[in-house]
């Protein structure tokens, strides 16, 4: 497996995952008591904390990519089923 197929396994999982927590924790400006910030959305969130979920989001995907260089490098599960050997 070549670096440039770690850093797309890294890459899609990152994303992946970052879109799965985006939703998570969210507290729009309707649902505190706060007044509201003028010309917003009340549906808006108050504090997103893009970068924390950015942070966990690339834990999670250097987790998962781990786990794919190491099933794919002790080949537990054959990845490449069907590649001829001159394709490789």
């Amino acid at each position: 497996m070549g670096i440039f197929t770690i850093i797309l396994v890294f890459v899609v999982s990152w994303w992946m995952v970052f879109f799965m927590m985006l939703p998570r924790g969210i507290v729009s400006q309707h649902e505190v008591d706060e007044e509201r910030v003028a010309g917003t959305d009340p549906g808006a969130p108050v504090s997103p904390d893009l970068w924390r979920k950015a942070l966990h989001a690339a834990i999670v995907a250097a987790i998962i990519t781990t786990i794919y260089y190491f099933v794919d490098a002790s080949g537990i599960i054959d990845l490449r089923a069907g590649v001829k050997p001159w394709e490789k």
